[in-house]
């Protein structure tokens, strides 16, 4: 049925009977069985696609942009911070295998759930990756979720270096992703996702900034189940919230996602329109306290 839906969705927008904002609606209404109020937004899913029609959206394409970006996080002083480039090209044709090492992540700059872990390079099955990303190279990305932004991305795959992760707290089987929300340079909360198995599920957690959990926050599905362990507090939290502060800063709300690694923090991408603006794994109450700390022009 999902398939569809999104078939038919897309069809429509092809032929100009849906615009944008009557998509997001109709997404909104189908992950959250609720009608949104855009004009009037309340909670952080509303404000989101209020931001994404009617605010200032100049600089989304450099920050969702997975290779730009990386600009913006330099000019902020992170340079450092920036996980080792091994690779930027525009068609699957040029990628050159010979010179990328025997570990790497390779990914998309302007898509979500692409990504490759490649653990050995020997082992790769270049034609289905290349079938994959070609085929992810000429969707336009945004589209189904009113994210017009990411139209005025040029699209090209990169690689990145593999960081390791065999040192995580809380055995995590992969690497620990700490998404700290914070509003105009404040962080308010870090979402932890643990063990994720491929893209089908992980396992999260929500910590306030003094480092208490908050279960009650989350709702759990066959995606997002609960952390089978509270997170240990990381020595470096005060270095990620103060990273968070400066590359959130003159934005209503914004996701920081960043690694740690052996000490080391790594930032791992800048989210505007996180899941598109219609988050289902937290709970109502959740999203209506980011949307109070979510502060738009017309509140």
């Amino acid at each position: 049925m999902k398939v569809v839906i999104l078939f038919f969705v897309n069809l429509l927008v092809k032929l100009r009977i849906l615009t944008p904002i009557r998509v997001a609606r109709l997404k909104y209404f189908y992950k959250l069985h609720r009608w949104p109020d855009f004009e009037h937004p309340k909670n952080l899913n509303e404000k989101i696609n209020w931001m994404k029609f009617y605010g200032d959206t100049s600089q989304w394409p450099l920050l969702a942009d997975k290779y730009r970006v990386r600009d913006y996080v330099k000019d902020c002083g992170f340079e450092d911070c920036l996980i080792p480039l091994k690779g930027k090209w525009d068609t699957v044709e040029e990628i050159d295998w010979e010179k990328l090492p025997q570990q790497f992540v390779m990914k998309c700059n302007n898509g979500s759930g692409d990504v490759l872990v490649c653990a050995e390079k020997k082992t790769i099955d270049k034609e289905k990756t290349l079938k994959h990303f070609r085929k992810t190279l000429q969707s336009p990305y945004g589209v189904l979720t009113g994210e017009e932004h990411y139209k005025y991305i040029k699209p090209c795959v990169i690689a990145e270096e593999l960081l390791d992760g065999s040192t995580q707290p809380n055995e995590s089987q992969s690497l620990v992703d700490y998404k700290i929300w914070a509003f105009d340079g404040k962080p308010e909360f870090v979402v932890c996702y643990s063990n994720r198995h491929n893209q089908y599920y992980c396992e999260i957690g929500v910590y306030d900034c003094d480092w208490n959990a908050h279960p009650e926050f989350l709702r759990y599905s066959s995606h997002y189940i609960p952390e089978q362990k509270l997170m240990p507090k990381p020595a470096s939290l005060d270095t990620m919230l103060r990273i968070a502060s400066i590359l959130s800063k003159e934005h209503p709300q914004m996701r920081v996602d960043l690694y740690d690694v052996n000490g080391h923090v790594y930032v791992g991408e800048l989210t505007l329109t996180s899941s598109g603006g219609y988050m289902n794994h937290f709970t109502q109450a959740f999203l209506d306290k980011l949307g109070q700390f979510t502060v738009l022009p017309i509140d």
